[in-house]
């Protein structure tokens, strides 16, 4: 089969490998059907996630067709249309039980990977580096899908495909990010970042009852989409001061809950982009945070930051003073898919959120590396690349 592969820093190529087969009674073959870019693959593209390998397969936002399954899947069958979570849980362990699935104790199998660096192992990742598992991508015409039954949905007839796919990852991030300020109904919301992660942000904390959302980027395009697809406020960095602006809007205060949607390769404005950048370059520091210091200065007295953005290890002048002492409260991770995949479905098929918009531009499995070069570079107003072998 045709798959998009990993094979260097900046290096994509489009390759001929073998179709994937069942490894375990649990597991079920999925004929993809989409299968869309993401900004955290952009980390696996410059080298900043640890363990990828030449030939990997990436891709980890995807629906499909089943076509196979195996012997102890029960409610799947061939021919079902499925959207299928990014992050891999057993549905057995502690943390999945609790609905915690991306720290799974059990769909990591390359666990001492990630244990010498974070302390601890978290779940495995469809197409995210040997850190998080090896599991090949969904960039291709199959995959493997593991514990299918825990982290595969079937669609309803009424949601399309350029709906469904990005209830993979990118709508369920937004919506946690969103889940974990505990919305009141007063509150302002900002959300640094207006991708795709920060689109659903914005409109998942309307879903859950926001009074006023602002959204924070430097692109006119996607201000101008987050103004008109999820009814959020916007300001563009570049041209006014964000902190001053905040303030203002916000009757002096602050907003109640900031949201880093950026990660670990924010841009920025002034100095803090020289310093990150050179630091990151000569690797003194594995990550770009300013995006979330600025959120953290931003957040009123008492607020709550949350931090969906990707980050991967070590970060440089973190304003841990302000963020004690103005008794910030802080909650952060990897999407935890399979708690909201369906609470998402049922959203987008009552007509309450449609996600289609972020879907710019379609693609052959051939054109994968001009794909991902418009993506990072953000020409032609792109959004999100969508693959359909």
């Amino acid at each position: 089969m045709k798959a998009i592969c990993w094979n260097g820093i900046n290096d994509l190529k489009v390759e001929k490998v073998p179709d994937p087969i069942l490894l375990n009674p649990q597991d079920a073959i999925v004929r993809v059907i989409m299968s869309s870019v993401c900004g955290s693959d952009l980390h696996l593209l410059d080298g900043y996630v640890p363990g990828m390998r030449a030939g990997d397969i990436i891709g980890h936002e995807f629906i499909g067709e089943i076509v196979e399954v195996g012997s102890e899947v029960r409610t799947l069958r061939s021919g079902d249309r499925v959207v299928v979570g990014s992050v891999i849980g057993c549905g057995d362990c502690h943390y999945c039980s609790t609905q915690k699935w991306s720290l799974c104790d059990n769909s990591n199998p390359n666990a001492t990977l990630l244990e010498s660096g974070f302390g601890d192992t978290t779940a495995g990742i469809f197409g995210y580096s040997h850190s998080f598992g090896g599991y090949a991508g969904s960039h291709a015409e199959y995959i493997r899908v593991p514990f299918a039954e825990k982290g595969s949905f079937k669609l309803p007839e009424s949601i399309r495909d350029d709906q469904a796919v990005f209830i993979s990852d990118a709508f369920p991030t937004g919506y946690m990010a969103a889940d974990m300020c505990d919305i009141k109904g007063s509150d302002i919301v900002a959300v640094w970042g207006c991708g795709a992660v920060g689109q659903m942000a914005m409109k998942s904390a309307f879903l859950l009852g926001a009074h006023r959302v602002i959204g924070i980027d430097k692109y006119p395009e996607r201000l101008n989409m987050a103004k008109n697809f999820t009814g959020a406020e916007v300001l563009n960095y570049a041209q006014v001061d964000v902190l001053e602006a905040l303030k203002e809007m916000t009757g002096g205060r602050g907003p109640d809950c900031v949201i880093d949607a950026v990660g670990m390769e924010a841009d920025s404005e002034g100095l803090d982009q020289y310093y990150d950048k050179a630091k990151q370059y000569m690797r003194m520091q594995t990550d770009r945070p300013n995006a979330l210091r600025q959120a953290i200065m931003a957040c009123r007295k008492g607020g709550t930051v949350s931090i969906v953005g990707v980050y991967g290890g070590l970060v440089d002048k973190f304003p841990l003073g302000p963020a004690m002492n103005k008794a910030l409260t802080f909650k952060m991770g990897q999407m935890h898919a399979q708690k909201y995949i369906p609470r998402l479905i049922e959203h987008v098929e009552r007509g309450q959120a449609d996600p289609s918009y972020l879907l710019t531009h379609r693609y052959p499995l051939d054109k994968g590396p001009e794909g991902y070069k418009m993506f990072k570079d953000k020409t032609d107003s792109c959004m999100r690349v969508v693959f359909t072998p």
